[in-house]
Order: C-alpha cells, then structure tokens, then sequence
C-alpha cells in the first residue's frame, strides 16, 4: 500500500507553507521561543541556509506541505561542524499521524549517510511530551536540562536536551 505521505527534499515553492507551520507554533505553541512570527525576508534566509549537510525535508499530503524537518549547524565555531540540530514542524492538521517519526527517520539516514555529521542534538521543550517520547524511540538520550530557560505565555519552561550519534 502506498504511503499516505511523500518527502522530499523542501523547495523555494514551499516556503509560504513553512512559515504557516511554523509561525503557528510561534503563536499557539512553546514548540519554539520565538515570540514574534517569522517575516518572510527572515524566512527566506533560514530556507537559503539549509544546504549541504544541513537539509530541509518536507513532507506532503496529497500535495500539501503538512510539516517539515531540517538539520541546522549547532553552533557556529568550526569544531562543532559535525554535530547538528534536527528540528521538526507539523502542521497542527497533521499531527499524530506519523509524519513526525516519518520525517525524522528519513532526516537521521541523510545524517548517518554523510561522512560530516557524527552527532545529532534536539532541544525539546519539557511539555512536549509527545516530541519527547519520539526522540526516545528513535534513540536520542537525554543529555540535560536546562530549567526555566524560556519565558513564554506568562510562564518559565524548561528545554530537554537530547542527543543521537549517527
């Protein structure tokens, strides 16, 4: 039976759709600490950014953009290249369907095909438990956390740090 999703790797078309799911999340969500939606100039220049060994991969449905994953540099010093930040997005539609685990499966077996990237880290919000338990199933640890590190919608939230050596 076919897949009820595709992914693919994202393009310049995509990109309106990314920054609905993502600037929902910035509105409705602690999923990120953003406080104010993405503009489309800045949304323009976090696309440019994933190349290379820092991907972007949307998934579709039935055409649609239902939600995306991207790998992005850690940190910015040289001795920190091989290791990289997954990040995950799905449209509020879509969620607990499997697109998640779908996306980030197909996101780590880029990572472990590439001969740049041994590690990959995850910075998860306390609260959300789902992305927590996913990050667990697919064989991140937990490595730290950091409490009351985000102040949003009136209240501290702890960030959950993960990782995975690929």
């Amino acid at each position: 039976m076919a897949q009820p999703y595709h992914i693919r790797a994202a393009v310049a078309e995509d990109l309106p759709a990314l920054l609905a799911i993502y600037n929902h999340a910035v509105l409705q969500s602690v999923a990120t600490f953003d406080l104010k939606p993405r503009t489309e100039a800045a949304g323009l220049a976090w696309f440019t950014a994933h190349t290379g060994h820092h991907p972007l991969f949307v998934a579709e449905v039935q055409g649609a953009v239902a939600g995306y994953a991207s790998l992005s540099p850690y940190r910015p010093m040289p001795a920190y290249a091989s290791t990289a930040e997954l990040s995950l997005y799905i449209h509020p539609d879509y969620q607990r369907r499997g697109l998640g685990r779908a996306l980030a499966e197909h996101t780590l077996a880029f990572a472990r095909a590439s001969e740049h990237l041994h590690l990959i880290v995850s910075v998860i919000t306390a609260s959300h438990t789902v992305s927590l338990a996913l990050h667990e199933k697919l064989g991140f640890r937990r490595c730290g956390t950091l409490h009351e590190a985000g102040y949003k919608f009136g209240a501290f939230h702890d960030v959950v740090h993960l990782e995975l050596r690929v």
